[in-house]
């Protein structure tokens, strides 16, 4: 067992048993959604064969201001973050070995809906939690394990319900600021009248960041106009949001040995926009009977600047040959039929123009440390709705509660990027200020290795029709089953001319169903057990970069489209939960187990040349495991405690590539066997937490969140040494000044840890050229993303 999990273990034997949450922690409520309309479908959570978690609007209040995923993090059992990118903003959220990431190239695995809109975007299945106005959330919730939420809802799906002016009446101002020149805000306020109720929300805020060219702004809006009466609910919102995130991801361990605060090639930037608005509606037809809608529109726009360093040589050492004294791509790393076309590997402006070497023309290409600015743009605009109807009646003399409908997203994408030949400076900034040739331009190769300028159109159309019943066999035995039909279809089109591989249309299909029982003992105990299936289907994204001898500068370029296979995940689970009275207070329990078999999984991976990969199928994964949750709420103290333990492991033989890996052979492959586990998965999460009012006034509280050793990505043949197990505690403390304000203060990773969420391998030859060089000669191929030191925040909520 790790440090983290020793010190966690004895903190829970010094402290009161399950004593360990915050003081307003949500848990599952009596009532729940259950379909993805947006509407409130509902039934009763101890009827379900499944796991559901909650947070409401406090919980996230009370964790990282301006961060869904911290919140999850520190809150939600089988959750954990993984720190990619090196900003607050920009959380990989991992649930049971599945992901929601914002990374462009990270395979994604949960379905998340805002108000019943699909957030994962059309092109890569990415979720931009910056851009999810956080102070405007009701409630959070975490299903596992049901079909009906559609394609990628292969570990589970996250639905996110909003504030109206009925939930949320009044005027809230929250100001805050702390370490690292962070400064935050949020506004909101709702009111209601008879049936009409309005609810506008803004937040916002920036930091310099405790790293270099980390600075990052983030501003969100949501307003909701709802009219309710006996009968019927109607809610139209709006929202907009926009981030401006600088990026300062995995950075070689040799550079931090020596500041912990130093960073890799850059400038690395990315701006997000969004424009959302949403109708959903709901009539009860009889009193058993409803008819629920949504429709809605979305308007996504990232723009991605990357400085990376560049894989450039001379083309020839004899000056007979036509290519001498000029620029080419490395081709050590493509297969060796394409080598004798040394002409397809010539780098060239947009005009067909070679770049010269700088002089001497026989070493001046081969000395000149040189980059790539690789510039991106993403804009989507996805249209859906959907259609459902709700009955409540009896069968059989049974209570019976149904759900059924059809659901359908239209994306249509254009996707763009071109490179920029740049040097890399001895600070590593990648920069165009030199006077070799062709810095500056915007480059190219050969159409057969496929480098250069990429115009994109892509059409991503998702359908399904879905059902969900739950039959009362018994008062205390409850059946639920369901299923859901989805098609996609992938419609792709390069407009450049360049590649005609890209050009092409597919068509995924899958019936997939879900059956469960529950059986409530009593209040105290209720057991379940529950199967499904769910699959996902390749993003254009994916379909677009999958040839491994055309890889891609993944968030730059797409260059081929071989087919690739849908992903089906059949998943297994079973369960207990319950809650009581226990020494004055209430105590709610929950504990499960589940087993989820991949087949035809799409992984990412890493080829030879720096910066560039590809998605391939594989035969078949498996994400195992269970999790244990304690709620207790006391009148003046609450706390909880969760642990979690996920196996995410290959069910396969055979090679895959990684070639940045010490252990990889000599074509970069690195040999896999079934039960070897996935890299990026930290197996074990620990989450403890107290809150307890001193006074009537005078709040305080600590969590702490324990995370084992994990492999590093790329390391999925588990041949080298973990990224160690880490450990952060955190307190808060909330002081009233009387109805109407109170006083706060944080203090994350008060201890101050030194600490890594994630992990990766690079090639230290991008850099060799650099003088003087910043890395030893025989430099250590890991990176690592360093976890933030220790952050201070004081603020003031004003309420009326």
């Amino acid at each position: 067992m790790t440090k983290a999990f020793v010190l966690g273990l004895l903190a829970g034997a010094v402290l009161p048993a399950a004593a360990f949450a915050q003081a307003r922690s949500s848990t599952v409520e009596e009532i729940v959604v259950v379909a993805p309309s947006g509407t409130a479908s509902t039934v009763d959570p101890a009827k379900l064969g499944s796991t559901v978690q909650s947070l409401g609007s406090e919980d996230l209040e009370d964790s990282a201001a301006l961060s869904i995923t911290e919140a999850l993090s520190r809150r939600a059992a089988g959750f954990s973050v993984g720190d990619t990118q090196g900003n607050p903003f920009t959380g990989d959220v991992n649930y049971r070995g599945f992901a929601a990431s914002p990374l462009q190239g990270a395979p994604q695995g949960i379905a998340v809906y805002l108000d019943g809109q699909r957030l994962n975007e059309g092109f890569g299945d990415t979720v931009n939690w910056d851009l999810i106005p956080q102070v405007a959330i009701r409630r959070l919730d975490v299903f596992s394990n049901n079909p009906v939420y559609g394609l990628n809802a292969l570990g589970g799906a996250i639905t996110i319900r909003t504030k109206d002016g009925f939930s949320n009446s009044g005027v809230k101002l929250v100001g805050e600021g702390g370490s690292f020149g962070s400064r935050e805000g949020s506004l909101e306020g709702g009111w209601n009248k008879g049936v009409v109720g309005l609810y506008a929300a803004f937040d916002g805020g920036q930091e310099d960041g405790w790293r270099p060219n980390a600075q990052s702004k983030v501003g969100r809006g949501l307003t909701d106009l709802a009219i309710k009466s006996d009968k019927a609910e109607f809610h139209l919102t709006g929202a907009a949001s926009y981030s401006r995130l600088g990026v300062v991801g995995p950075t070689p361990v040799d550079l931090l040995e020596e500041d912990r605060e130093a960073i890799y090639t850059f400038p690395q930037l990315t701006q997000n926009r969004a424009r959302m608005l949403a109708a959903n509606g709901s009539f009860a037809l009889s009193d058993t009977l409803s008819l629920e809608a949504n429709a809605h529109v979305r308007r996504f726009d990232q723009r991605h600047l990357d400085g990376n360093d560049g894989d450039f040589e001379r083309c020839s050492g004899s000056a007979a040959n036509p290519l001498f004294g000029t620029l080419c791509l490395e081709d050590d790393a493509f297969p060796a039929a394409l080598r004798p076309a040394k002409q397809q590997f010539q780098i060239t402006n947009l005009a067909g123009t070679p770049i010269a070497c700088p002089p001497p023309l026989s070493t001046g290409c081969n000395t000149t440390p040189y980059g790539t600015l690789d510039r991106s743009r993403t804009r989507t605009i996805t249209r859906g709705g959907s259609l459902q109807v709700v009955e409540r009646a009896q069968i059989f003399g049974r209570p019976n509660s149904l759900v059924a409908g059809i659901a359908f997203d239209s994306s249509d994408i254009r996707y763009s990027a071109t490179t920029t030949l740049a040097v890399i400076e001895p600070s590593l900034l990648v920069s165009t200020n030199s006077t070799a040739p062709g810095i500056g331009q915007m480059i190219q190769a050969g159409s057969a290795v496929a480098y250069g300028p990429v115009d994109l159109h892509a059409e991503n159309r998702q359908s399904g029709v879905y059902f969900n019943d739950t039959l009362d066999l018994t008062d205390r035995l409850f059946l639920t089953f369901g299923a859901r039909y989805n098609r996609v279809a992938v419609d792709t089109a390069d407009l450049t001319g360049r590649n005609p591989d890209l050009t092409t249309g597919d068509t995924y299909r899958r019936l997939n169903p879900s059956v469960s029982l529950a059986f409530k003992a009593s209040d105290a105990l209720t057991v379940f057990a529950g199967y499904s299936e769910n699959n996902r289907a390749p993003t254009p994204l994916e379909l677009g970069c999958s040839n491994p001898l055309k890889p891609c500068l993944l968030e730059n370029s797409v260059v081929s489209d071989p087919p690739l296979k849908q992903v089906l995940a059949r998943t297994y689970e079973a369960g207990a939960r319950g809650r009581f009275d226990f020494a004055g207070g209430r105590l709610i329990w929950e504990a499960d187990t589940y087993r989820a078999e991949n087949r035809d999984d799409i992984v990412s991976l890493a080829s030879a040349l720096a910066g560039r990969g590809y998605f391939a199928n594989v035969p078949g994964t498996r994400r195992s495991g269970f999790d244990l949750s304690l709620d207790y709420r006391h009148q003046r103290w609450s706390a909880y405690a969760a642990y979690s333990y996920v196996r995410a492991e290959y069910r396969f033989d055979g090679l895959i590539a990684s070639p940045n890996n010490p252990q990889a052979d000599a074509n970069g492959d690195i040999a896999v066997e079934s039960g070897d586990r996935l890299g990026g998965v930290p197996p074990q999460r620990l989450k403890l937490g107290v809150d307890f009012d001193v006074t009537e006034t005078l709040t305080l509280g600590a969590d702490l969140v324990a995370v084992s050793s994990q492999y590093f990505a790329g390391d999925d043949g588990n041949d080298n040494a973990k990224l160690p197990s880490y450990e952060s505690v955190n307190l808060r403390g909330e002081w009233k000044l009387g109805d109407h304000a109170e006083v706060f203060a944080r203090v994350d990773n008060v201890l101050d840890k030194d600490y890594a969420t994630f992990g990766a391998y690079l090639d230290p030859e991008g850099v060799s050229r650099v003088v003087p060089n910043p890395l030893p000669a025989d430099a250590d191929p890991r990176t690592i993303t360093p976890a933030a030191p220790r952050r201070v925040s004081v603020g003031i909520r004003l309420k009326f």
